[in-house]
Protein backbone atom coordinates (compact mmCIF):
# COMPACT_ATOMS: atom_id res chain seq x y z
CA UNK A 1 0.00 0.00 0.00
CA UNK A 2 1.47 3.30 -0.65
CA UNK A 3 2.35 6.12 1.69
CA UNK A 4 0.26 8.03 0.12
CA UNK A 5 -2.54 6.05 1.01
CA UNK A 6 -1.50 5.73 4.70
CA UNK A 7 -1.37 9.52 5.02
CA UNK A 8 -5.07 9.97 3.42
CA UNK A 9 -6.21 7.11 5.77
CA UNK A 10 -4.82 8.94 9.10
CA UNK A 11 -6.28 12.46 7.62
CA UNK A 12 -9.68 10.71 7.66
CA UNK A 13 -9.11 8.92 11.27
CA UNK A 14 -8.27 12.99 11.87
CA UNK A 15 -11.58 13.64 10.96
CA UNK A 16 -13.83 10.85 12.24
CA UNK A 17 -11.78 12.01 16.02
CA UNK A 18 -12.90 15.84 15.06
CA UNK A 19 -16.78 14.65 13.66
CA UNK A 20 -17.50 12.18 16.25
CA UNK A 21 -16.11 14.01 19.44
CA UNK A 22 -18.79 17.03 17.97
CA UNK A 23 -21.43 14.60 17.98
CA UNK A 24 -21.40 13.13 20.86
CA UNK A 25 -20.99 16.52 22.94
CA UNK A 26 -23.83 17.56 20.97
CA UNK A 27 -25.73 14.28 22.11
CA UNK A 28 -24.40 15.04 25.38
CA UNK A 29 -22.66 11.73 25.64
CA UNK A 30 -19.82 10.67 27.64
CA UNK A 31 -18.69 7.51 25.29
CA UNK A 32 -19.76 5.55 22.00
CA UNK A 33 -19.19 1.78 21.73
CA UNK A 34 -19.47 0.51 18.38
CA UNK A 35 -20.10 -3.26 18.23
CA UNK A 36 -18.70 -5.12 15.35
CA UNK A 37 -21.40 -7.65 14.83
CA UNK A 38 -21.12 -11.38 14.34
CA UNK A 39 -22.26 -14.16 12.58
CA UNK A 40 -25.50 -16.50 13.02
CA UNK A 41 -25.74 -19.71 12.29
CA UNK A 42 -28.03 -21.06 9.59
CA UNK A 43 -31.40 -22.40 11.76
CA UNK A 44 -30.68 -25.95 13.06
CA UNK A 45 -26.62 -25.89 11.81
CA UNK A 46 -23.26 -25.08 12.93
CA UNK A 47 -22.12 -23.13 9.61
CA UNK A 48 -22.88 -19.49 9.07
CA UNK A 49 -22.97 -17.33 6.10
CA UNK A 50 -21.01 -14.64 4.71
CA UNK A 51 -20.24 -11.98 7.30
CA UNK A 52 -19.57 -8.36 7.11
CA UNK A 53 -18.42 -6.04 9.61
CA UNK A 54 -21.08 -2.89 11.25
CA UNK A 55 -19.95 0.26 8.78
CA UNK A 56 -19.69 2.53 11.13
CA UNK A 57 -17.09 0.23 12.64
CA UNK A 58 -15.18 0.17 9.61
CA UNK A 59 -15.66 3.64 8.73
CA UNK A 60 -12.70 3.37 11.83
CA UNK A 61 -11.14 0.08 11.26
CA UNK A 62 -10.61 -1.25 7.60
CA UNK A 63 -11.36 -4.81 8.26
CA UNK A 64 -14.12 -6.28 6.72
CA UNK A 65 -14.53 -9.19 8.38
CA UNK A 66 -14.31 -8.80 12.16
CA UNK A 67 -16.34 -10.76 14.29
CA UNK A 68 -17.23 -10.11 18.28
CA UNK A 69 -14.70 -6.75 18.59
CA UNK A 70 -15.40 -3.16 19.41
CA UNK A 71 -14.49 0.20 18.91
CA UNK A 72 -15.05 2.68 21.91
CA UNK A 73 -14.85 6.58 21.20
CA UNK A 74 -14.54 9.19 23.72
CA UNK A 75 -14.60 12.64 23.12
CA UNK A 76 -10.73 14.21 22.48
CA UNK A 77 -9.11 10.66 23.50
CA UNK A 78 -7.56 7.76 21.79
CA UNK A 79 -10.11 5.33 20.26
CA UNK A 80 -10.36 1.63 22.18
CA UNK A 81 -10.39 -1.25 19.60
CA UNK A 82 -11.50 -4.13 21.50
CA UNK A 83 -10.36 -6.96 18.86
CA UNK A 84 -11.78 -10.72 19.72
CA UNK A 85 -8.54 -12.79 19.14
CA UNK A 86 -9.14 -16.17 20.64
CA UNK A 87 -6.24 -18.90 20.81
CA UNK A 88 -7.94 -21.56 18.55
CA UNK A 89 -6.64 -24.20 16.35
CA UNK A 90 -9.22 -24.14 14.22
CA UNK A 91 -8.98 -20.78 12.87
CA UNK A 92 -6.05 -18.61 11.96
CA UNK A 93 -5.73 -16.27 14.86
CA UNK A 94 -6.60 -12.75 13.86
CA UNK A 95 -3.84 -10.54 13.29
CA UNK A 96 -3.68 -6.92 13.02
CA UNK A 97 -1.50 -5.71 9.28
CA UNK A 98 1.85 -3.76 9.85
CA UNK A 99 0.11 -0.22 9.15
CA UNK A 100 0.63 2.91 10.46
CA UNK A 101 -3.34 3.31 10.79
CA UNK A 102 -2.97 0.56 13.78
CA UNK A 103 -0.94 3.07 15.99
CA UNK A 104 -3.72 5.85 15.75
CA UNK A 105 -5.88 2.92 18.49
CA UNK A 106 -5.27 1.40 21.86
CA UNK A 107 -5.78 -1.84 20.99
CA UNK A 108 -7.14 -4.73 23.66
CA UNK A 109 -6.24 -8.24 21.74
CA UNK A 110 -9.37 -10.24 23.17
CA UNK A 111 -9.51 -14.14 23.91
CA UNK A 112 -12.80 -13.88 25.15
CA UNK A 113 -16.36 -12.26 23.53
CA UNK A 114 -15.98 -9.55 26.48
CA UNK A 115 -17.91 -6.44 26.67
CA UNK A 116 -16.00 -3.24 27.63
CA UNK A 117 -16.85 -1.31 30.34
CA UNK A 118 -18.58 2.47 29.77
CA UNK A 119 -18.82 4.87 32.27
CA UNK A 120 -20.88 7.89 32.17
CA UNK A 121 -23.32 8.48 29.95
CA UNK A 122 -23.30 6.19 26.79
CA UNK A 123 -24.40 4.84 23.38
CA UNK A 124 -24.30 1.72 22.04
CA UNK A 125 -25.00 0.96 18.17
CA UNK A 126 -24.96 -1.98 15.96
CA UNK A 127 -26.34 -5.49 16.61
CA UNK A 128 -26.36 -6.16 19.38
CA UNK A 129 -29.85 -8.23 20.14
CA UNK A 130 -28.39 -11.66 20.85
CA UNK A 131 -25.61 -10.09 23.39
CA UNK A 132 -26.10 -10.48 27.17
CA UNK A 133 -27.19 -6.72 28.90
CA UNK A 134 -24.51 -5.91 30.27
CA UNK A 135 -24.78 -2.20 29.87
CA UNK A 136 -28.47 -1.54 31.00
CA UNK A 137 -27.75 1.97 31.48
CA UNK A 138 -26.52 3.09 28.06
CA UNK A 139 -28.43 4.26 25.17
CA UNK A 140 -28.87 1.37 22.35
CA UNK A 141 -29.37 2.78 18.62
CA UNK A 142 -30.46 6.01 19.53
CA UNK A 143 -31.96 7.47 16.46
CA UNK A 144 -30.82 10.79 16.25
CA UNK A 145 -27.42 9.79 16.93
CA UNK A 146 -27.16 7.16 14.16
CA UNK A 147 -29.04 9.78 12.00
CA UNK A 148 -25.61 11.75 12.98
CA UNK A 149 -23.46 8.95 11.98
CA UNK A 150 -25.05 8.65 8.62
CA UNK A 151 -24.39 11.78 7.34
CA UNK A 152 -20.80 11.82 8.49
CA UNK A 153 -20.64 8.78 5.37
CA UNK A 154 -22.84 10.65 3.03
CA UNK A 155 -19.55 12.33 1.54
CA UNK A 156 -16.41 10.69 1.57
CA UNK A 157 -12.65 11.74 2.33
CA UNK A 158 -10.28 11.48 -0.18
CA UNK A 159 -8.84 8.47 1.67
CA UNK A 160 -12.14 7.04 1.31
CA UNK A 161 -12.39 8.28 -2.56
CA UNK A 162 -9.20 6.15 -3.14
CA UNK A 163 -10.53 2.98 -1.95
CA UNK A 164 -13.02 3.47 -4.16
CA UNK A 165 -10.96 3.87 -7.13
CA UNK A 166 -9.04 0.89 -6.15
CA UNK A 167 -11.90 -1.03 -5.88
CA UNK A 168 -13.23 0.14 -8.97
CA UNK A 169 -9.91 -0.93 -10.89
CA UNK A 170 -9.97 -4.45 -9.47
CA UNK A 171 -13.36 -4.77 -10.28
CA UNK A 172 -13.21 -3.65 -13.76
CA UNK A 173 -10.49 -6.43 -14.30
CA UNK A 174 -13.36 -9.01 -13.43
CA UNK A 175 -15.60 -7.47 -15.75
CA UNK A 176 -13.15 -8.19 -18.60
CA UNK A 177 -11.81 -11.32 -17.56
CA UNK A 178 -16.25 -12.21 -17.49
CA UNK A 179 -16.54 -10.63 -20.96
CA UNK A 180 -13.61 -12.63 -21.94
CA UNK A 181 -15.00 -16.13 -21.09
CA UNK A 182 -18.33 -15.05 -22.71
CA UNK A 183 -16.52 -14.45 -26.05
CA UNK A 184 -14.90 -18.14 -25.57
CA UNK A 185 -18.82 -19.52 -24.86
CA UNK A 186 -18.36 -20.18 -21.09
CA UNK A 187 -21.89 -20.94 -19.45
CA UNK A 188 -22.65 -18.88 -16.45
CA UNK A 189 -20.72 -20.33 -13.77
CA UNK A 190 -17.64 -20.32 -15.32
CA UNK A 191 -18.22 -16.61 -15.96
CA UNK A 192 -18.70 -15.89 -12.51
CA UNK A 193 -15.08 -18.32 -11.54
CA UNK A 194 -13.24 -15.89 -14.39
CA UNK A 195 -14.99 -13.00 -13.12
CA UNK A 196 -13.40 -13.73 -9.41
CA UNK A 197 -10.10 -14.88 -10.93
CA UNK A 198 -9.78 -11.79 -12.46
CA UNK A 199 -10.62 -9.59 -9.67
CA UNK A 200 -8.71 -11.49 -7.25
CA UNK A 201 -11.11 -12.34 -4.73
CA UNK A 202 -13.30 -15.48 -3.37
CA UNK A 203 -16.71 -15.31 -3.66
CA UNK A 204 -17.74 -15.12 -0.05
CA UNK A 205 -15.71 -11.38 0.00
CA UNK A 206 -17.67 -9.91 -3.11
CA UNK A 207 -19.53 -7.10 -1.55
CA UNK A 208 -23.02 -8.27 -2.84
CA UNK A 209 -23.59 -11.82 -4.99
CA UNK A 210 -22.69 -11.12 -8.21
CA UNK A 211 -25.30 -11.62 -11.10
CA UNK A 212 -24.15 -13.30 -14.17
CA UNK A 213 -27.00 -13.38 -16.57
CA UNK A 214 -26.70 -14.85 -19.57
CA UNK A 215 -29.71 -14.42 -22.28
CA UNK A 216 -33.55 -13.80 -21.49
CA UNK A 217 -31.49 -14.20 -17.13
CA UNK A 218 -30.53 -10.62 -18.22
CA UNK A 219 -34.08 -9.23 -17.47
CA UNK A 220 -34.04 -10.61 -14.03
CA UNK A 221 -33.04 -7.71 -12.06
CA UNK A 222 -31.10 -9.76 -9.39
CA UNK A 223 -31.02 -12.66 -11.07
CA UNK A 224 -29.31 -15.29 -8.35
CA UNK A 225 -28.44 -18.35 -9.83
CA UNK A 226 -25.54 -19.93 -12.00
CA UNK A 227 -26.38 -22.79 -14.92
CA UNK A 228 -23.44 -25.18 -15.13
CA UNK A 229 -23.81 -25.26 -19.06
CA UNK A 230 -23.52 -22.47 -21.57
CA UNK A 231 -26.59 -22.34 -23.55
CA UNK A 232 -26.80 -23.46 -27.11
CA UNK A 233 -27.08 -19.85 -28.16
CA UNK A 234 -25.46 -16.87 -27.06
CA UNK A 235 -27.86 -13.55 -26.89
CA UNK A 236 -26.33 -11.58 -24.40
CA UNK A 237 -24.58 -11.22 -20.91
CA UNK A 238 -24.89 -8.86 -17.89
CA UNK A 239 -22.80 -8.87 -15.28
CA UNK A 240 -22.83 -6.75 -12.22
CA UNK A 241 -20.59 -7.40 -9.95
CA UNK A 242 -17.71 -5.57 -7.78
CA UNK A 243 -15.01 -6.07 -5.64
CA UNK A 244 -14.43 -4.59 -1.84
CA UNK A 245 -11.15 -2.65 -1.00
CA UNK A 246 -9.96 -2.11 2.62
CA UNK A 247 -14.16 -2.49 3.12
CA UNK A 248 -15.17 0.29 0.77
CA UNK A 249 -17.09 -1.45 -2.93
CA UNK A 250 -17.09 -1.14 -6.40
CA UNK A 251 -20.49 -2.05 -7.89
CA UNK A 252 -20.16 -2.44 -11.56
CA UNK A 253 -22.94 -3.45 -14.38
CA UNK A 254 -21.96 -4.14 -18.07
CA UNK A 255 -24.26 -5.78 -20.83
CA UNK A 256 -22.60 -7.26 -23.82
CA UNK A 257 -24.18 -8.25 -26.87
CA UNK A 258 -23.41 -12.24 -27.81
CA UNK A 259 -23.59 -13.46 -31.50
CA UNK A 260 -26.55 -14.44 -31.74
CA UNK A 261 -28.34 -11.53 -30.53
CA UNK A 262 -29.89 -9.52 -33.16
CA UNK A 263 -28.00 -6.31 -34.66
CA UNK A 264 -30.23 -4.52 -33.30
CA UNK A 265 -29.36 -5.50 -29.92
CA UNK A 266 -26.16 -4.18 -30.06
CA UNK A 267 -27.45 -0.66 -31.21
CA UNK A 268 -29.39 -0.48 -27.75
CA UNK A 269 -26.86 -1.45 -25.71
CA UNK A 270 -24.61 1.18 -27.50
CA UNK A 271 -27.56 3.87 -26.91
CA UNK A 272 -27.68 2.59 -23.39
CA UNK A 273 -23.76 3.55 -22.70
CA UNK A 274 -24.49 7.01 -24.34
CA UNK A 275 -27.31 7.48 -22.11
CA UNK A 276 -25.43 6.69 -18.96
CA UNK A 277 -22.38 8.91 -20.29
CA UNK A 278 -24.87 11.51 -20.72
CA UNK A 279 -26.44 10.99 -17.41
CA UNK A 280 -22.77 11.27 -15.41
CA UNK A 281 -22.13 14.53 -17.26
CA UNK A 282 -25.02 15.91 -14.83
CA UNK A 283 -24.09 14.43 -11.51
CA UNK A 284 -22.56 18.02 -9.88
CA UNK A 285 -22.79 19.60 -6.21
CA UNK A 286 -26.65 20.92 -5.98
CA UNK A 287 -27.84 18.20 -8.41
CA UNK A 288 -31.27 16.83 -7.52
CA UNK A 289 -31.02 12.80 -7.76
CA UNK A 290 -34.62 12.79 -8.02
CA UNK A 291 -34.25 15.01 -11.26
CA UNK A 292 -31.54 12.87 -12.68
CA UNK A 293 -33.97 9.74 -12.49
CA UNK A 294 -36.52 11.67 -14.31
CA UNK A 295 -34.48 12.67 -16.97
CA UNK A 296 -33.08 9.21 -17.17
CA UNK A 297 -36.79 8.41 -17.95
CA UNK A 298 -37.58 11.41 -20.68
CA UNK A 299 -34.26 10.14 -22.68
CA UNK A 300 -35.52 6.49 -22.54
CA UNK A 301 -38.08 7.89 -24.04
CA UNK A 302 -36.15 9.21 -26.95
CA UNK A 303 -34.07 5.67 -27.21
CA UNK A 304 -37.78 4.46 -27.49
CA UNK A 305 -38.83 5.99 -30.21
CA UNK A 306 -35.38 6.82 -31.99
CA UNK A 307 -34.80 3.03 -32.29
CA UNK A 308 -38.98 1.97 -33.74
CA UNK A 309 -39.79 0.52 -30.10
CA UNK A 310 -42.54 2.96 -29.20
CA UNK A 311 -44.23 4.70 -32.16
CA UNK A 312 -45.29 7.65 -30.43
CA UNK A 313 -43.57 10.49 -28.54
CA UNK A 314 -41.19 10.32 -25.82
CA UNK A 315 -43.18 12.28 -23.60
CA UNK A 316 -45.97 9.78 -24.18
CA UNK A 317 -44.13 6.90 -23.38
CA UNK A 318 -42.95 8.52 -20.12
CA UNK A 319 -46.77 9.80 -18.85
CA UNK A 320 -48.08 6.27 -19.82
CA UNK A 321 -45.75 4.23 -17.83
CA UNK A 322 -44.12 3.06 -20.99
CA UNK A 323 -40.33 3.87 -19.82
CA UNK A 324 -41.20 2.52 -16.20
CA UNK A 325 -42.06 -0.93 -17.79
CA UNK A 326 -38.84 -0.82 -19.43
CA UNK A 327 -36.64 0.58 -16.68
CA UNK A 328 -38.43 -0.22 -13.47
CA UNK A 329 -35.28 0.34 -11.02
CA UNK A 330 -34.08 3.38 -10.06
CA UNK A 331 -31.38 5.93 -11.57
CA UNK A 332 -28.97 4.25 -8.69
CA UNK A 333 -27.94 4.98 -4.93
CA UNK A 334 -24.86 6.46 -2.76
CA UNK A 335 -21.89 4.07 -2.75
CA UNK A 336 -19.47 3.16 -0.24
CA UNK A 337 -18.58 0.70 2.65
CA UNK A 338 -22.40 -0.50 1.56
CA UNK A 339 -23.40 -1.03 -1.69
CA UNK A 340 -26.90 0.52 -1.04
CA UNK A 341 -24.78 3.38 1.55
CA UNK A 342 -26.95 4.78 4.49
CA UNK A 343 -28.62 8.16 4.23
CA UNK A 344 -30.11 7.91 0.99
CA UNK A 345 -33.61 8.35 1.74
CA UNK A 346 -33.19 11.03 4.43
CA UNK A 347 -32.54 14.70 4.35
CA UNK A 348 -29.04 16.17 6.09
CA UNK A 349 -31.23 16.68 9.55
CA UNK A 350 -31.96 12.95 9.13
CA UNK A 351 -35.76 13.49 8.71
CA UNK A 352 -37.19 10.98 5.96
CA UNK A 353 -36.88 11.64 2.00
CA UNK A 354 -38.77 8.64 0.70
CA UNK A 355 -38.64 8.41 -3.03
CA UNK A 356 -41.63 9.40 -4.99
CA UNK A 357 -44.70 7.12 -5.40
CA UNK A 358 -44.39 6.98 -9.20
CA UNK A 359 -40.85 5.93 -8.93
CA UNK A 360 -40.95 3.66 -5.57
CA UNK A 361 -37.60 2.14 -5.99
CA UNK A 362 -35.41 5.00 -6.01
CA UNK A 363 -32.62 4.47 -3.28
CA UNK A 364 -31.53 7.84 -3.42
CA UNK A 365 -33.36 10.94 -2.89
CA UNK A 366 -30.92 13.47 -2.23
CA UNK A 367 -29.70 16.49 -3.56
CA UNK A 368 -25.67 15.82 -4.77
CA UNK A 369 -22.94 17.76 -2.70
CA UNK A 370 -19.53 17.71 -3.32
CA UNK A 371 -17.60 14.24 -2.00
CA UNK A 372 -20.84 11.88 -2.17
CA UNK A 373 -20.16 8.86 -4.60
CA UNK A 374 -23.07 7.45 -6.51
CA UNK A 375 -24.09 4.92 -9.05
CA UNK A 376 -25.53 5.83 -12.46
CA UNK A 377 -27.39 2.84 -13.67
CA UNK A 378 -29.83 3.43 -16.33
CA UNK A 379 -31.31 0.12 -17.58
CA UNK A 380 -33.75 -1.01 -20.82
CA UNK A 381 -35.28 -4.57 -20.44
CA UNK A 382 -37.87 -7.04 -21.86
CA UNK A 383 -39.58 -8.15 -19.02
CA UNK A 384 -42.68 -9.59 -19.60
CA UNK A 385 -44.44 -9.59 -16.37
CA UNK A 386 -44.05 -5.83 -16.71
CA UNK A 387 -44.52 -5.47 -20.66
CA UNK A 388 -47.73 -7.78 -20.66
CA UNK A 389 -50.17 -5.40 -19.12
CA UNK A 390 -49.18 -2.55 -21.48
CA UNK A 391 -50.35 -5.05 -24.55
CA UNK A 392 -53.68 -4.85 -23.83
CA UNK A 393 -53.80 -0.78 -23.59
CA UNK A 394 -53.33 -0.20 -27.12
CA UNK A 395 -50.06 1.94 -26.74
CA UNK A 396 -48.37 1.86 -30.15
CA UNK A 397 -45.45 -0.59 -28.76
CA UNK A 398 -43.40 -2.22 -31.64
CA UNK A 399 -44.08 -5.40 -30.09
CA UNK A 400 -42.70 -7.28 -33.31
CA UNK A 401 -39.30 -5.88 -32.36
CA UNK A 402 -40.17 -6.30 -28.20
CA UNK A 403 -40.20 -9.67 -29.08
CA UNK A 404 -37.72 -10.15 -31.16
CA UNK A 405 -35.22 -9.05 -28.22
CA UNK A 406 -37.13 -10.89 -25.61
CA UNK A 407 -34.13 -13.42 -25.62
CA UNK A 408 -31.97 -10.80 -25.08
CA UNK A 409 -33.00 -10.40 -21.65
CA UNK A 410 -32.15 -6.59 -21.04
CA UNK A 411 -29.56 -4.13 -20.54
CA UNK A 412 -28.06 -2.67 -18.02
CA UNK A 413 -24.62 -0.03 -17.32
CA UNK A 414 -23.29 0.99 -14.41
CA UNK A 415 -20.37 3.68 -13.44
CA UNK A 416 -19.60 4.48 -10.09
CA UNK A 417 -19.37 8.46 -9.76
CA UNK A 418 -17.79 11.01 -7.44
CA UNK A 419 -19.71 14.17 -7.06
CA UNK A 420 -17.26 17.72 -7.58
CA UNK A 421 -18.02 20.79 -8.10
CA UNK A 422 -17.11 21.20 -11.44
CA UNK A 423 -16.89 17.85 -13.95
CA UNK A 424 -17.60 14.41 -12.08
CA UNK A 425 -15.04 11.56 -11.22
CA UNK A 426 -15.67 8.39 -13.11
CA UNK A 427 -14.08 6.15 -11.44
CA UNK A 428 -15.22 2.94 -13.16
CA UNK A 429 -13.09 4.16 -16.79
Amino acid sequence: MSTQLHQLQQEHLSRLQRDYAALLEEHRLDCLAIYSGHANAFFGDDQTPAFQTYGHFMHWVPLADVQHSWLVIRPHQRPQLYLYAPTDFWHLPTQLPEEPWVSEFDIHLCSDKRQPALEGHAAIIGDTTQLPDAHQHAQRNPDALVHGLDELRITKSAYEIACLREANRLAMAGHEAAQAAFLGASGELDIQLAYLAGSRQRESAVPYQNIIGLNDHAGVLHYQHYDLSPPKQRHSLLVDAGRRFRGYCADITRTHAGPDAPAFFAELVHALHGLKDGLVSGVATGADFVDLHEQMHRQLGDILVTHDLFRGSSDQAVAEGVTRAFCPHGLGHSLGLQVHDVAGLHQPDGSPAPPPSAHPALRLTRTLERDMVVTIEPGLYFIPMLLTPLRQQGLPINWTLVDHCLPCGGIRIEDNIVVTDQRPTNLTR
